[in-house]
């Protein structure tokens, strides 16, 4: 149900030598941007995207704060040595740059370069398998992981929706999340929000609880809602709730309580939902 954000923090797991077997099967939910082989390039017209996009010492942390700027996805080309697979790969990631200039930068990274050491770090690349792209959306979550091989489409697959990018985030940062579906059409709405806001007003809870509204009608966020099993002509507000690493605990229709939230945490945490049973913030269950 929650492939995309199961898939794309698995990618981030990937990095750091931690594969969630979750990946298997899974889809990312993007569609490729209308007019995606026009418009300006990321720093020229006339320019195609080049390991020059961002110059000078540690490029790859500045290409992410440059992105970010500008609102622009970037995807970051990771590597170690210019062999066989390596340079097949770059031939598929340029190519696919090229294409993506109105909604990405691009920028590639030798993870052996000292001056990287920022990025590497970041991402804990000193045992990932290369070649590597990390996709990043402009609020910094991790969208899209590709180690080794790859394919063009899998690349632009690793654009997100605005309510996707930010659960992700929320998500990576080891917060709960509770996306609420809902709109002056749909009935109970306040009665919806009751238990949710009550939940993140609890000081043990409140730092790292994310409560994010979603339209259902809201043709953006289409492929999202599929992936939750919500209808778009949902006539009752709908709360979807989720922990780190995107694991859905439980979904409502109408009303919500705090109490029955924290009671599904707790159980999800010492049910082992999640790999060492880390489904929330701090671990197994919130300090009582």
């Amino acid at each position: 149900m929650i492939c995309q954000y199961a898939k794309a923090t698995s990618a981030l797991v990937v990095v750091i030598g931690l594969m969630v077997t979750a990946l298997a099967g899974c889809n990312q939910s993007a569609a490729q941007p209308e007019n995606s082989t026009a418009g300006a390039q990321v720093q020229s017209q006339d320019k195609q995207p080049s390991d020059d996009t961002v110059a000078g010492p540690g490029k790859g942390m500045a290409a992410i704060r440059q992105a970010a700027d500008a609102g622009k996805y970037l995807f970051v080309f990771f590597s170690k040595a210019e062999d066989e697979q390596t340079l097949a790969m770059r031939k598929v990631y340029d190519k696919a740059m090229e294409k993506m200039v109105v909604r990405a930068q691009a920028v590639a990274v030798n993870v052996t370069d000292a001056s990287e050491k920022a990025i590497v770090d970041k991402f804990d690349l000193s045992r990932a398998p290369m070649p590597l792209v990390l996709a990043m959306a402009p609020n910094g979550a991790i969208t899209g992981g590709f180690p080794t091989k790859f394919e063009e489409q899998q690349l632009w697959e690793a654009f997100a929706s605005p309510a996707t990018e930010e659960c992700m985030k929320s998500l990576q940062d080891g917060k709960l999340v509770f996306l609420c579906v809902q709109n002056e059409k749909t009935k109970s709405n306040e009665d919806a929000m009751k238990g949710v806001n009550d939940f993140k007003a609890d000081e043990r809870f409140g730092n790292s609880t994310t409560v994010l509204k979603l339209d259902p009608t809201d043709t953006k966020e289409a492929k999202f809602l599929a992936d939750l099993q919500v209808s778009p002509k949902t006539s009752e507000a709908v709360t979807v709730f989720l922990a780190p690493p995107g694991k859905p605990l439980a979904k409502y229709e109408g009303a919500t309580n705090k109490d029955s939230l924290v009671d599904t945490l707790v159980k999800a945490n010492t049910g082992g939902c999640c790999p060492g049973g880390k489904c929330g913030p701090g671990g197994c269950g919130p300090k009582q």
